[in-house]
């Protein structure tokens, strides 16, 4: 179970609904315990409303502050702008980190459906429950 403060919940949606009608993307840092401990709300290098890619510049400073705070990144995110939140055949085949988390928000659908996590390892996905804070 992957433990997500509701100010990360909150700035995921809330980066997602900035983007719209665009993918929104950002990176997760967390702890060695299963606790996400910041959200990096980043560009899409796309612009598109299908797609993503972070921008290069962008993940080497997640990465390096997530470093100096003592964390490790452990996931990314991305919204699905006009469809619920599970993972499409695009983000199947284009997760590169099997051990990562991938958070996917929509701004479709039921309120407490809209962030669900995944684990997406060569095409197979696993959802991951979010134990979701105050």
């Amino acid at each position: 179970m992957m433990r997500v403060p509701g100010q990360i919940r909150d700035a995921v949606l809330a980066h997602a609904a900035f983007c719209a009608p665009e993918e929104a993307c950002g990176l997760l840092a967390g702890d060695n315990e299963g606790n996400l401990r910041m959200v990096y709300c980043l560009t899409n290098a796309q612009h598109s409303r299908v797609a993503y890619t972070v921008e290069p510049e962008e993940h080497f400073r997640a990465l390096r502050h997530a470093e100096a705070n003592g964390w490790e990144l452990v996931g990314a995110f991305h919204s699905h702008p006009y469809s619920e939140a599970y993972p499409s055949a695009t983000d199947r085949r284009l997760a590169a980190e099997p051990d990562w988390i991938y958070l996917i928000a929509s701004l479709v659908g039921p309120v407490d459906s809209r962030l669900r996590g995944y684990f997406l390892r060569g095409g197979t996905v696993v959802e991951e429950a979010l134990e979701i804070g105050e």
